[in-house]
């Protein structure tokens, strides 16, 4: 059940201003759209990448539900652009909901200011490493400026007061802002135009990247070489890699479109299985 709403008074004055103090204390868009991309794109991915039907159910079986969560971390750490993107919407989307509920602390002190310097670059900084050790030392650069530069438009919005903090189940909490703060001109335009680079980025960019990356005919983890045993007869096989047993891999067949057990597997230059959507 939701709290008590805004009071009367702010609804009438800006019903606007309203509707997003409401939102950033739910996650805002961000919350809805990560969730239904991390419900929908593995699916989607592994249907394109094996041909969808009974495959998909054999597929997801194979890789027993612990292991389900690789297929979307697959895509993420393979694919640059992808990565970074999710790791600056994630950012934002997590700063806005602690920013609601009072994370933004007002007031020109020194603790105040080292404080806000902390929840403003931490974690930019952190999505930033964790780039530069996947992708690159210029991925992680540009990954930590994008997500300061939209978690700084947000500290710009509460303490100018145009949002205000929410505490509990969404109660103003009082003037929140810092009443001798003005910032120059140009960074109020930068955090009036966060809220729209943000709303794009999270529901434009990010999931057009995802269903290029679930159609791109990559698998989503290892391509081996085995040896798989049928019967009576031994041949080597091309295995998506879906889990480890013992010393050998339960994989997805590539030649005979099946689940196998693949033994003295090695490893293979390319993860393409098929050809991109948009060339089939």
């Amino acid at each position: 059940m939701s709290g008590p709403a805004d009071s009367p008074a702010d609804s009438r004055a800006d019903p606007d201003l309203a509707e997003e103090r409401r939102a950033d204390r739910k996650g805002g868009p961000g919350h809805t759209v990560l969730l239904a991309l991390a419900l929908a794109v593995p699916v989607a991915k592994v249907a394109y990448t094996v041909g969808g039907g009974d495959a998909v159910r054999d597929v997801f079986v194979g890789m027993e539900p612990a292991n389900w969560p690789d297929v979307l971390l697959g895509m993420v750490i393979t694919d640059p652009l992808l990565g970074s993107v999710l790791a600056v919407v994630v950012s934002r989307v997590v700063f806005a909901v602690f920013a609601a509920r009072g994370a933004v602390p007002a007031g020109r002190g020194r603790l105040a200011r080292l404080r806000r310097v902390g929840i403003t670059v931490l974690n930019p900084l952190a999505v930033g490493v964790i780039d530069a050790c996947l992708f690159g030392p210029w991925w992680g650069l540009g990954t930590a400026l994008a997500a300061y530069a939209l978690r700084k438009g947000v500290v710009v919005e509460y303490r100018t007061g145009r949002r205000r903090t929410h505490h509990g189940h969404g109660t103003p909490h009082g003037p929140s802002h810092d009443p001798d703060y003005r910032p120059p001109g140009w960074l109020s335009r930068a955090a009036a135009a966060e809220q729209g680079v943000a709303l794009l980025l999270t529901a434009v960019v990010l999931p057009l990247l995802f269903l290029v990356s679930a159609l791109d005919g990559q698998a989503w983890t290892s391509v081996v070489a085995c040896r798989v045993t049928d019967g009576t007869r031994t041949t080597d096989a091309r295995l998506i890699e879906l889990s480890r047993k013992g010393n050998g891999v339960v994989g997805w067949n590539l030649d005979s479109e099946e689940i196998s057990n693949g033994l003295g597997c090695t490893g293979t230059e390319s993860r393409y299985v098929r050809e991109p959507w948009w060339r089939s």
